[in-house]
């Protein structure tokens, strides 16, 4: 690491942090990641005074430091997000999925997606846009939304952004499903009741027990495994195909793949896969 740090952040000390995030949240730190990690957690060295990394990681494992242990993870975490990201997994519900869930789902009227990874909001709310345009207002659709990082989850259910946010959304949409700022709040769009209503957000960490028991009919995980290592991925996408309904779907990023993964889905086309 170079000389001209403000904290020395030696290999052991990533590797510790590497060790406490594998541990708490699955997710395997590339070597590449050094740099960012130090970027990232040395504001929180500033913010509590520490003047060393080992002093500050031990003070994040002590006893009755959750807090802390909550700012660690956030501040590793990558949050990139916008709303109808890879638009084609959204035409597939519209045209395809969504459709064919009306007639297989008529007797119940009820739909139920996991948003796994939200970040803040954006995947949640553009799949309410899109539910809500395609199901009657007398079906029971709900969209749990999840992260592991608790800042995204309040950013996430406050629902509002800047105007630039909503570059992929069609001047239709976003008249219909956003309210625009004034005054102090020009340049800013808050989302509409209607979706905020069907969506419940909440922290969940995929390494520990869900809190759902009643089977998803879609679970969307995009770019979230790409962080995990191949046991962690292998794990969790077999809990995935228990928690879904036979024959539901099982969203991923264009990065990710299910190959020497996982045999339990079958792949329909761009990243969609379907339960078998």
């Amino acid at each position: 690491m170079s000389t001209q740090q403000e904290f020395s952040f030696t290999r052991s000390d990533f590797d510790r942090v590497r060790r406490i995030v594998y541990a708490h949240a699955g997710i395997a730190l590339a070597d590449s990641k050094q740099n960012l990690i130090y970027n990232r957690l040395s504001r929180r060295l500033r913010v509590l005074g520490f003047d060393n990394f080992d002093a500050y990681l031990s003070y994040v494992e002590g006893a009755g430091h959750d807090e802390e242990f909550t700012h660690l993870i956030n501040a590793i975490t990558t949050n990139l997000t916008f709303f109808f990201r890879e638009i084609h997994h959204f035409e597939f519900l519209e045209q395809t999925l969504f459709p064919q869930l009306m007639k297989l789902n008529a007797e119940s009227r009820k739909v139920r997606i996991w948003s796994a990874g939200c970040s803040t909001g954006e995947e949640p709310y553009s799949l309410a846009i899109v539910a809500k345009e395609c199901f009657p207002d007398n079906w029971d659709v709900k969209i749990h939304a999840s992260d592991l990082d608790t800042n995204v989850i309040e950013t996430a259910k406050a629902g509002i952004y800047s105007i630039d946010a909503l570059k992929g959304v069609s001047a239709e949409r976003v008249k219909s499903w956003f309210l625009r700022g004034s005054g102090a709040n020009a340049g800013m769009v808050k989302v509409k009741p209607a979706l905020q209503s069907i969506i419940q957000f909440q922290q969940v960490n995929l390494m520990n027990d869900w809190p759902w028991r009643e089977p998803f009919d879609i679970i969307f995980c995009r770019n979230v495994v790409i962080y995990f290592d191949k046991p962690t991925q292998q794990k969790l996408f077999i809990r995935y195909h228990q928690l879904l309904k036979e024959g539901g779907h099982l969203f991923i990023g264009h990065s990710e793949s299910l190959y020497k993964v996982s045999e339990q889905f079958k792949l329909l086309g761009k990243t969609i896969y379907q339960k078998i």
